[in-house]
């Protein structure tokens, strides 16, 4: 992290590795980076990540273009962007409008688990909570772990249960083994 802060110039966080996990698993599951518009559903070919920020504004959700298009730092290098436009309060409305999926992060104000509402008229978004250190057992061992509860609110007109659980468990799958997300495969 220090490295690349230093080479770079790009504070890598937790966020673009949940964005390009999030982006593969929009591939694998077009339905939910789709949109109801009246009585069709849109699917989006491209993922527009919305980010959801604090500013002294309130919360609003800027959005990177193309989000699945980008690498790791590139995706790091955006999300510090549009952080710091909407802190800055220099947001326009193309920063706003043709998000296709969201993703928030209330774990950096303490959250442990809570339920995130969908931004309209997207269908998903996932919510990122604090890490915590916690028991698990691995191997028949209780042992000490960072972890981090995720949920993902859906529009069950369109996303069904098994389809949601699947999304996630591919973000799971993706963010267990970063080199799949830094290769995109």
């Amino acid at each position: 992290k220090e490295r690349i802060e230093k080479e770079q110039g790009v504070k890598l966080s937790l966020m673009p590795f949940f964005v390009k996990a999030a982006c593969m698993a929009l591939k694998q599951f077009p339905v939910v980076n789709a949109r109801i518009d009246g009585e069709h559903i849109i699917y989006h070919h491209y993922v527009n990540m919305g980010i959801a920020v604090a500013s002294d504004a309130g919360l609003v959700v800027p959005n990177i273009k193309d989000a699945d298009n980008l690498g790791m730092l590139d995706t790091a290098r955006a999300i510090g962007a549009v952080a710091k436009k909407a802190r800055d309060g220099k947001l326009v409305i193309d920063d706003l409008t043709g998000g296709t999926f969201t993703i928030t992060n209330g774990g950096v104000f303490g959250s442990l688990v809570s339920t995130p509402i969908i931004n309209f008229p997207q269908v998903g978004i996932l919510g990122l909570h604090k890490t915590q250190d916690r028991a698990v057992v691995v191997n028949g061992q209780i042992v000490i772990r960072p972890m981090m509860y995720v949920a993902l609110t859906y529009d069950h007109r369109i996303i069904d249960g098994r389809e949601a659980v699947q999304f996630l468990v591919a973000m799971k799958d993706a963010l267990e083994d970063p080199t799949r997300l830094l290769l995109g495969v």
